[in-house]
């Protein structure tokens, strides 16, 4: 039986993990912080011991071949193992300190959950929060996040869910672009503007078509399947565009036919229920409803 039948290096793993992600041995020894020609010996040790190239050179970078598709998986789910076992060991059950993994669409993320994170670490000085903005439905159920912001009705056993309530989203401006271009009054006066939208998303688009704004992607000037871009384009009066209202409110930007346009979003908090006994996780969990709902409440509907 070879070394990786009985459970390879776990370091080795952590290299080709790194090559699949970054495409070149020159940036996954930075992404993990070794030296190149360390990476490039683990991965041969590697494909020493599976009997069977993982990469190949192209000009663009590293690929995988098939056989390092099929191992990435399982390499992933290691990955996801040692970093919770690693986020468990931070700390006592009972202390609220150590590693919490918390998991959020970009927008959620990065402009909503800062100033509630800051009143509970400055609460708990021991507290450690790594934040992952995605607007992937990371697994929470697999340990990929501790605490996570859903933005639909979770559907998964083994949760513990609290719903906060829904976040309103609607056509927004920057009020020196309509000073400049004028201010649409329908939903058919927006074709005479600057409209901010996604690039490859569809159900981005698809959710707009529903709301019987017949639009498709040609219609945007400004396109990005980013929401951060999309509101920085819209901060910056690049043009029209969809944000939350709460945002909008917050920025001065001028919200746009809301009786004609808006949707709302279905937000919940989840963590496993496996975890809701550790200390540092409800307090996280508990910190994410009650500030949200906070959020929620001071949004104009």
């Amino acid at each position: 039986m070879s070394s990786l039948d009985s459970g390879t290096d776990w370091e080795r793993q952590r290299a080709f993990l790194a090559v699949m992600t970054e495409g070149s041995l020159s940036a996954a020894a930075r992404r993990i912080g070794v030296a190149q020609p360390t990476v490039r010996r683990r991965i041969a040790e590697l494909e020493a011991e599976t009997g069977a190239p993982l990469f190949t050179r192209t000009p663009s970078g590293l690929l995988p071949t098939e056989r390092a598709q099929m191992l990435a998986e399982h390499a992933r789910a290691m990955a996801l193992a040692a970093d919770a076992f690693a986020r468990s060991a931070s700390a006592e059950a009972s202390e609220v300190a150590g590693r919490v993994r918390v998991s959020a669409s970009e927008v959620i993320a990065v402009e909503v959950l800062p100033p509630i994170l800051a009143a509970l670490m400055s609460r708990h000085r021991r507290l450690v929060i790594e934040l992952s903005p995605s607007n992937r439905a990371e697994d929470v159920l697999r340990r990929e996040a501790d605490v996570a912001v859903r933005m639909v009705r979770p559907r998964q056993e083994a949760l513990l869910a609290q719903r906060i309530g829904v976040v309103p989203l609607g056509l927004h401006a920057h009020p020196a672009y309509l000073a400049a271009h004028g201010t649409p009054r329908s939903l058919d006066a927006l074709r005479g503007h600057a409209l901010i939208g996604v690039e490859r998303d569809t159900s981005v688009l698809r959710a707009l078509q529903a709301q019987d704004f017949p639009i498709e992607r040609d219609d945007f000037a400004f396109r990005s399947d980013s929401d951060l871009a999309q509101l920085a384009a819209i901060r910056a009066g690049l043009g029209i565009g969809v944000c939350q209202v709460g945002i909008g409110v917050r920025e001065g930007l001028v919200r746009l036919v809301p009786d004609a346009f808006g949707f709302d979003l279905e937000t919940w908090v989840v963590c496993h229920e496996d975890l809701r006994n550790l200390a540092r996780v409800r307090a996280v969990f508990d910190a994410l409803v009650a500030g949200l709902r906070r959020y929620v409440a001071a949004t104009p509907g």
